[in-house]
């Protein structure tokens, strides 16, 4: 979920292409050589379209309402199994449950609503810059970082 700020901090519309979600993460789990029963796919399509940082037990109800001989153990390995290939990133946002997405082809950062557990994805050039000034001063290359901020909304959405 993406909503428009300001101009210092775009927010990033959700890290998907106009290809069929279907065949975008379906692809990459062939590419990586895991093998697709009928019920990854399923599986596959949910977490492809999904528009949040769906949990397990999302992924569960919407991969079982389009085929009802998934179990939440199926989707348990099979997230696991897309996390260890890399396909998927693991996210705590502080509610106590992991929550998934798409890794990624670019990196971004998020603001989550502790109110509403909204997710929203944003980049900051000025962010990663200070990061970068900060690693080099205390003596660092910086090779990766999560920010994650969390916050109450102060206004309604425009």
């Amino acid at each position: 979920m993406s909503t428009r700020r300001t101009a210092k901090a775009e927010p990033r519309a959700p890290h998907k292409s106009a290809a069929p979600a279907l065949d975008r993460l379906e692809k990459l789990c062939l590419e990586k050589g895991l093998r697709m029963t009928d019920q990854r796919r399923v599986i596959a399509r949910v977490l492809s379209e999904a528009l949040d940082h769906p949990d397990v037990d999302q992924v569960y109800r919407r991969a079982s309402s389009i085929d009802p001989r998934i179990s939440i153990a199926t989707v348990y390995r099979t997230v696991r199994l897309f996390e260890e290939a890399n396909i998927l990133e693991r996210h705590d946002f502080g509610d106590g449950r992991a929550r998934y997405e798409e890794a990624p082809s670019e990196h971004h950062d998020h603001l989550i609503d502790v109110n509403t557990g909204e997710v929203v994805e944003f980049r900051n050039g000025e962010i990663e810059r200070l990061q970068h000034k900060i690693a080099e001063e205390l003596g660092f290359e910086l090779v990766g970082h999560r920010l994650e901020l969390y916050g109450r909304r102060t206004r309604t959405k425009a």
